[in-house]
């Protein structure tokens, strides 16, 4: 039986191990935007296997999903709240475009950033974007449920999910997919099951709508486009009986890679696997349950796929080290990886603000 990760040690593999699913699932951009989930494993069996792979920076840097997800936690790690740790948000948001040569940020997260006006009043609010729909906001956001993990916090996930989520992706499907992440990442650090995490997920969007219509920015817009989310989430929930009340999981095989890529895809918008704010938190729980203990079928389902290869990775690995923590994991695959010491800092931060001492 295994035993119980230590959480300030589970928080650390968070973080770390996100960044191990960007790497490896970016591959300098080779492996992100290869569209066939078989080629990849062929291309992974010539390497030699995970166990073969040492994530050293030049030849796998991570993506600006990595230094995103930095800049989510290293601000939210400043112990900041209320308007100040948003307005700091934006700030860190706006910095690490500075560090994006080789690492293909997507268009939103570009646009986004672009328009925020950190320091100024409401500086963190951009317009509406019709086409925010991206993961970009989802791929960041394991770190807002390790600063606030209670049941009694979830007013402030939500509140910073969205708030943070919509800096750049401005649009119910992508900004739900940070709330999504970021519930999540909470519900794990507090020893929920990951057969629980959807339908705790539907439960909360309507308190997310509550929030969102509180705030009163791009009421209009906001509404037309909410449905959406979840909608798919039900029906993703549904076809997996992890619905309350419908028993155990019933998770298709999809022993092939070919299998998943096909399955993904259908979850998709625009044909893209776990490109959007919907889709990537669903690959990664997906991979996450039927993973299990093991790392290698995680990194097969959740990272190695012919879709959004290194967003899926970055949400699925975090997810699996909450749950399993490093030593199952390669050494190689973490000792090199690029900005690791940030990463253990950020997650020793964190884990002391949400916790204390324990």
């Amino acid at each position: 039986m295994e035993e119980k990760v230590p959480l300030v040690a589970a928080y650390e593999a968070v973080l770390v191990l996100s960044g191990v699913g960007d790497a490896l699932g970016y591959r300098g951009g080779l492996w992100e935007y290869c569209t066939q989930g078989p080629l990849i494993h062929a291309q992974l069996a010539e390497l030699g296997g995970l166990e073969a792979i040492s994530l050293e920076p030049r030849q796998w840097p991570v993506s600006d999903d990595t230094v995103l997800q930095l800049a989510t936690a290293e601000g939210l790690a400043t112990g900041l709240e209320g308007e100040p740790l948003l307005q700091e948000l934006a700030r860190r948001y706006v910095a690490a475009m500075g560090d994006m040569e080789g690492r293909k940020p997507g268009p939103s997260s570009i646009l986004g950033t672009s328009q925020l006006r950190p320091g100024e009043p409401q500086g963190y609010r951009i317009p509406f974007n019709p086409s925010g729909t991206g993961c970009g906001a989802a791929m960041r956001s394991l770190a807002i449920g390790l600063r606030y993990p209670h049941a009694r916090e979830l007013p402030t996930l939500i509140r910073v999910s969205i708030e943070s989520g919509r800096m750049t992706h401005h649009h119910p499907t992508g900004y739900l997919g940070a709330l999504a992440v970021a519930l999540f990442a909470a519900l794990g650090a507090r020893g929920e099951p990951p057969e629980h995490w959807g339908a705790e997920l539907l439960r909360v969007l309507p308190l997310a709508w509550e929030y969102v219509e509180g705030t009163g920015v791009a009421l209009e817009d906001n509404a037309s486009a909410w449905p959406f989310f979840h909608d798919a989430w039900q029906r993703y929930l549904s076809s997996r009986g992890l619905l309350p009340g419908q028993g155990p999981p019933q998770l298709p095989a999809l022993c092939s890679a070919a299998e998943r890529d096909e399955a993904y895809s259908a979850w998709a918008l625009q044909g893209w696997a776990g490109r959007s704010g919907h889709d990537a938190p669903m690959v990664a729980l997906e991979a996450l349950l039927a993973a299990g203990g093991c790392w290698a079928e995680l990194c097969a389902r959740g990272v190695l796929h012919g879709g959004d290869s290194d967003s899926t990775g970055a949400i699925a690995a975090g997810c699996w080290g909450l749950l399993h923590g490093l030593d199952s994991v390669p050494p190689g695959l973490h000792r090199g990886l690029e900005y690791s010491d940030r990463l253990r800092a950020a997650a020793r931060s964190l884990h002391r603000l949400a916790w204390g001492g324990r």
